[in-house]
């Protein structure tokens, strides 16, 4: 039996490839609590890594989208409306399905895109992977829901605002980046946040779905599903995922309570928004 100094340090980083702790998995009998606790910890890297790219770049992606499709020229809503309604109409489970196939049939070599007297070859081997392509999917995912949160807000900017910031002669771009931009973070951020949440919940299906698992190298629910198959036990490894989740998502309401107060830093305490966790239990 292993003690837990040895569990730790032998899979506290296992996920991230076998090079980086015991090279195969515990199993039956060997397996300890404390083997769940710190294999299953070391798959939320994983977790976090997808939540984190996926929500740094689809928050810039999903303004520009609302944006777009908030314009008043068709040849740039029509195409944002179109992809929020596709993204937010299928289930995330699909289009992981749906994106690995499309990833599987592109030539392994490389596209070679003609450029002049140079042509460039990019390289399509790794959209199969789930550190690419599953990152894509919940990028494009959280891009779409999080741009309908925008979108609703900015339809919700006092008119006076507007007509304030055309009474001092701003411009269109400062008035977005003074006026706009501020105004649409305050009154979608309590939204965004459950989206947040919710985001970092879906990576649960990142190697449930198609995009396999490297060199045993998997994300927290991943580990959870080995150990139960393993034990036949769920009561053990389902509630240590659960309860490592709970802990992620008080530190995100934290981080996210932090923005909010910042963004209402100017209105009296009794008209500040407070964030409260609403989970979304059907998407």
């Amino acid at each position: 039996m292993r003690t837990c100094a040895e569990s730790f340090e032998g899979y506290i980083l296992r996920a991230l490839g076998r090079d980086f702790g015991e090279r195969l998995l515990p199993r039956n009998l060997d397996i300890t609590l404390c083997d769940q606790l710190f294999l299953i910890a070391s798959g939320l890297i994983w977790n976090v890594y997808f939540a984190g790219l996926a929500i740094l770049f689809g928050f810039f992606l999903a303004v520009a989208v609302a944006v777009a499709k908030f314009s008043e020229n068709r040849w740039f809503s029509i195409p944002a409306s179109t992809f929020v309604f596709v993204f937010r109409g299928s289930p995330l489970f699909i289009q992981f399905f749906f994106f690995y196939s499309a990833f599987v049939l592109l030539p392994r070599a490389g596209i070679d895109i003609p450029l002049g007297f140079v042509t460039l070859t990019v390289q399509t081997s790794s959209l199969t992977t789930a550190q690419v392509g599953g990152l894509i999917v919940l990028i494009l995912n959280t891009t779409a829901y999080s741009a309908e949160l925008f979108y609703g807000a900015l339809r919700s900017i006092p008119k006076g605002d507007l007509e304030a910031a055309d009474a001092y002669g701003m411009n269109p771009l400062t008035k977005f980046r003074r006026v706009v931009f501020p105004s649409m973070l305050r009154l979608a951020w309590p939204s965004y946040t459950n989206e947040a949440i919710f985001l970092t919940h879906s990576t649960t299906l990142v190697f449930l779905s198609a995009f396999p698992a490297r060199q045993q190298a998997g994300e927290a629910f991943y580990y959870a599903r080995y150990f139960v198959d393993q034990t036949f036990n769920p009561f053990v490894a389902y509630p240590i995922v659960a309860g490592y989740f709970i802990l992620l998502t008080l530190a995100i309401i934290g981080f996210y309570g932090l923005v909010n107060r910042h963004l209402n830093r100017h209105l009296p305490k009794e008209r500040r928004q407070r964030i409260r966790f609403r989970p979304q239990y059907i998407r």
